[in-house]
């Protein structure tokens, strides 16, 4: 399969190297030099051009592509390419083939258009990314702890959590997974994904080891289950508010889709913004309505106002500001002035792990949300979430879908002969009122129908998967 990607900043050259990892056959355009250097170690063909002429998509083979992904900064610019990418490639192949096109979108008037299917009519962009409600969805997970480094939600309740196993662990430590599950009540949580330091990431088995300093990722399903995972790998666990009470600072687009999912939740939100236009915007909007919600018109730099809205009392502080920095500012200030959890939505990738050692308690990397978006559409054959595991950056999570195709259905697990260098984490069936659930796998558990099996594996044999269960 051969991809094109138009951008090579942060989102196309991660995006790449993702794909690489897969053995695609990956050609990325940028017309800063700059990017093109720095995507040059990833071992795709890389060429400096721009993505809204016609010479560059036939420079880069677009008669054999399958996919083109549009990833530059400019919402204009992405959707140009996607229309000339499609039109380039119909005329290349004179109409015998198809080209997926997405267009990663932060306008919402370009989104709207999307979302009433206006966007591919005239634009010829197939599928939009728009990660802000994903990031949002981790991080709310992330703050009901202060010891996750990641949440990734797996959809109908599952969820794949990343944390460090500490010298407190001693159920677990220097034992083997088989023999720990047999010390731990309850049982094992299953771990998909084990990062030693010095030493690639991998899919662990029942004789791996897990020592104090592991990063480990686990498959759970239901926030609630978050506490005891804590324990058993050594962190302490602190219980989360049935009405938590949330301050946001900024009224901007990403603030106020964050206080509409906490109302959402049940949560009380206070939203502080400096700029008076946006917070009466904001006041006369719909949700400036809502019984749960205040908006303060003031700066949340300022000492005295936080005082002045008893920001103490408040369980969670949440920047997610249009700069990082001044988000990182906002929610330390929070911090300092008493509030427990504070969260960040961030666009730079280096300041997330910088931000956890200053004391915030959860971070979200939303061009890393981008990317495991984008890596959803493109691997269209299975259905559900795509997930590179950002602790584990060797192990990806996929869903495999439960076809009557395959000779294992309304067999047992055991008899799908899952190899062994991959690991199910959940099995996901609908329920009679056609919604999702997902149940914990277990060797004699059935297969049916339209089952979907999470399974977490090495990056470079998702093809293997695909053409072993015929996806």
């Amino acid at each position: 399969m051969r991809i094109i990607i138009g951008g090579g900043g942060r989102v196309g050259t991660e995006l790449a190297r993702a794909l690489r990892n897969e053995d695609k056959d990956v050609v990325l355009i940028d017309n800063d030099p700059r990017a093109v250097k720095n995507a040059q170690g990833i071992d795709i063909l890389v060429l400096n051009g721009d993505v809204t002429q016609r010479s560059k998509f036939s420079e880069a083979g677009i008669e054999h592509a399958q996919v083109y992904v549009a990833a530059t900064d400019s919402d204009e610019g992405n959707i140009i390419s996607c229309a000339l990418a499609k039109h380039a490639h119909k005329e290349a192949t004179r109409g015998k083939k198809e080209l997926l096109t997405i267009c990663r979108i932060r306008n919402p008037n370009f989104i709207e258009e999307a979302k009433s299917g206006k966007l591919a009519q005239w634009a010829g962009v197939d599928q939009v990314v728009h990660p802000v409600d994903d990031a949002i969805k981790r991080l709310m997970s992330g703050l009901r702890s202060s010891s996750l480094s990641e949440v990734i939600p797996f959809q109908a309740d599952a969820y794949i959590v990343e944390l460090d196993v500490t010298a407190k662990a001693t159920d677990v430590v220097h034992l083997s997974l088989r023999e720990s599950g047999a010390k731990v009540e309850g049982g094992m949580p299953l771990i998909v994904g084990l990062k030693r330091e010095n030493s690639p990431g991998k899919v662990p088995n029942a004789d791996d080891q897990i020592i104090p300093g592991d990063r480990i990722a686990i498959a759970t399903a239901g926030e609630s289950s978050f506490n005891r995972i804590l324990r058993i790998f050594g962190h302490e666990a602190i219980d989360f508010p049935d009405i938590p009470k949330v301050a946001i600072f900024g009224a901007n687009r990403v603030g106020v889709r964050l206080a509409s999912a906490w109302l959402e939740s049940g949560g009380l939100v206070t939203i502080v913004e400096r700029d008076l236009q946006k917070a009466n915007n904001l006041a006369g909007a719909v949700i400036g309505n809502h019984p749960k919600l205040e908006i303060i018109h003031g700066d949340y730099l300022d000492k005295d106002l936080l005082n002045e809205i008893e920001i103490s009392s408040h369980d969670i502080a949440i920047a997610a500001l249009n700069n990082d920095h001044a988000s990182i500012a906002a929610a330390l200030l929070a911090s300092d002035s008493g509030v427990k959890r504070t969260g960040l939505i961030l666009y730079e990738a280096d300041l997330v792990s910088v931000v956890r050692r200053m004391g915030i308690t959860f971070a979200v990397d939303i061009k890393r949300v981008s990317v495991d978006s984008i890596l959803a559409l493109i691997h269209t054959e299975l259905p559900g979430p795509y997930a590179v595991l950002s602790s584990v950056p060797d192990v990806v999570g996929i869903c495999l879908p439960v076809t009557e195709k395959l000779k294992f259905v309304n067999k047992t697990l055991a008899d799908a002969k899952i190899p062994d260098w991959c690991k199910v984490a959940f099995i996901q069936r609908k329920n009679t009122k056609g919604e999702w659930e997902t149940m914990r796998p277990s060797p004699k558990k059935p297969l049916l129908e339209d089952d979907r099996l999470t399974i977490f594996l090495p990056p470079d044999r998702v093809y293997d998967i695909e053409r072993k269960f015929k996806v």
